[in-house]
Formats: C-alpha cells, sequence, structure tokens
C-alpha cells in the first residue's frame, strides 16, 4: 500500500535534514530528506534554513513518491521506522 501525504514538520538543522509525514492509512509515518538530495532536486547549493520548506514544497510531489516508493519496499530506518531519503534515492 502507498503513503498518502502528510505534512510539513520542519527543518532540522542539527542533523541537515526537513522533517516531514505520511500516512498508512491511519498511522502517520516519519519521513525526513536531506539537504544536500533537496538541493539536488533544485539544482542549487546552500540554501538557507528559512528557505527549506518553500524548497520542500516545490519538490513535494516527488520527494512524497519516493518516499511511498521507499516504504512499500520496506526501506525503512531508525525507531520508530520511517523513511529517510538521500541523494542517491533521486537517482
Amino acid at each position: 500500500m502507498t503513503l498518502t501525504r502528510g505534512g510539513f514538520r520542519h527543518y532540522d538543522s542539527d542533523r541537515g535534514v526537513v522533517l516531514f509525514t505520511m500516512t498508512n492509512v491511519a498511522t502517520e509515518v516519519s519521513c525526513a530528506i536531506s539537504s544536500a538530495a533537496m538541493d539536488d532536486l533544485d539544482g542549487s547549493t546552500g540554501t538557507k534554513p528559512g528557505q527549506r520548506e518553500e524548497q520542500f514544497l516545490r519538490h513535494r510531489d516527488r520527494i512524497e513518491e519516493r518516499a511511498s516508493r521507499k516504504f512499500v519496499d520496506a526501506e525503512l530506518e531508525g525507531r520508530p521506522p520511517g523513511v529517510i531519503l538521500r541523494t542517491v534515492d533521486f537517482r
């Protein structure tokens, strides 16, 4: 089963990731995408922290499609298990 759209949480500057959620039926799934992966999607570098939400929203469809695919393929990480997207996931 694929995931459905959740919500943007925030940019975690300590980890260099944007945290967001998706939903599997009625269960929230924690997800993250690295800053490097988002910059690669944008064809840019050094996006400022205050611009990360806008950057995420511009690429949201592609990011969520990839997160859903990783979920279906059971490529989960962490505790509780969630989806983490990196640059390599978009190649």
